[in-house]
């Protein structure tokens, strides 16, 4: 609903400067006046994948994605975008020549200032991770970046909206190939990007499987959890002591799995999870990452 003081403000305008936006995002609504000299109205709707139609003429649709993704006109655009997740619902070979020009306007929506296509062209990213998978994995890196940014601001059904788009990613594009793209922003500057990014990481590491963490290295993984958990935020630290408890589980497995293959007495606290930790990794930070296993090993036995 309009506020009285919204209201107000437009009826001191002249009829002709009258344009109101309305945009429905999930249960939030936000109204916008803008004066310009065009009267009338637009509508955006946000269209969940699951509903999206099938396009009626797919040779038309490509030949006019460029255009339509890079128009002045920002409802063009949303329409534009609707109809790159339908290509890449329902079909998404026909799209794949162009995907990497696609990709680099849907980041241009993903700027613009206008919560109507940014918010459309981020559920158009999560459709693109959906049907592509690791084939975005070269061109995703100014993708990745405006998403952590944009689930790092203030405007909720913005951020919700990324961050859904980042679920989507850890969950369609293959680990091996996210995690080094994701590492980076684990030392970004702004710590709500850390954060995400810690989340995003702490996500996909699991989707590894115990063999594919132990040939990317639980080296290298519990060093990235341990440093994540002095982090400023709560989030990353959250998400760096899931990653610690899950490195846990597939060291202490697999190193009962060899312990099974030697006699009782072979098996000594040289391959023990606490020596593990402080063998990879400084005292203060052993110590920060055997606490965390610790309660978590007390609380299980509560």
């Amino acid at each position: 609903m309009m506020t009285e003081k919204a209201i107000g403000s437009l009826q001191t305008l002249p009829a002709a400067e009258k344009t109101v936006t309305l945009v429905q995002a999930d249960t939030n609504e936000e109204v916008k006046l803008n004066s310009g000299t065009e009267g009338g109205s637009s509508e955006v709707e946000y269209i969940e994948s699951e509903n999206l139609k099938d396009v009626e003429d797919v040779d038309t649709i490509l030949k006019t994605l460029s255009a339509g993704l890079d128009s002045k006109d920002w409802v063009l655009v949303c329409e534009t975008l609707n109809d790159v997740r339908r290509m890449c619902i329902f079909h998404k070979e026909a799209m794949l020549e162009m995907l990497e020009n696609v990709i680099s306007l849907v980041v241009k929506s993903l700027k613009n200032p206008r919560s109507a296509v940014c918010k459309t062209a981020i559920m158009t990213s999560a459709d693109i991770f959906k049907a592509y998978g690791e084939s975005v994995v070269g061109t995703m890196d100014p993708l990745l970046l405006q998403l952590l940014l944009k689930s790092s601001q203030d405007k909720r059904f913005v951020c919700e909206a990324a961050e859904r788009s980042l679920t989507t990613m850890t969950t369609w594009v293959s680990p091996a190939l996210l995690l080094p793209k994701l590492q980076p922003y684990l030392k970004n500057r702004n710590p709500r990007i850390r954060a995400k990014a810690s989340t995003c990481f702490s996500k996909s590491v699991p989707n590894l499987g115990p063999d594919g963490i132990k040939a990317y290295g639980l080296e290298n993984l519990i060093q990235v959890a341990a440093s994540q958990l002095s982090d400023q935020l709560p989030e990353s630290r959250e998400a760096a002591r899931a990653l610690i408890l899950e490195l846990q589980t597939v060291y202490e497995k697999s190193t009962t799995e060899a312990g099974n293959d030697k006699e009782p007495e072979e098996t000594t606290t040289s391959s023990s999870w606490e020596h593990f930790c402080q063998s990879k990794l400084s005292p203060l930070s052993a110590q920060a990452v055997l606490r965390v296993t610790n309660v978590s090993k007390g609380e299980d036995l509560q």
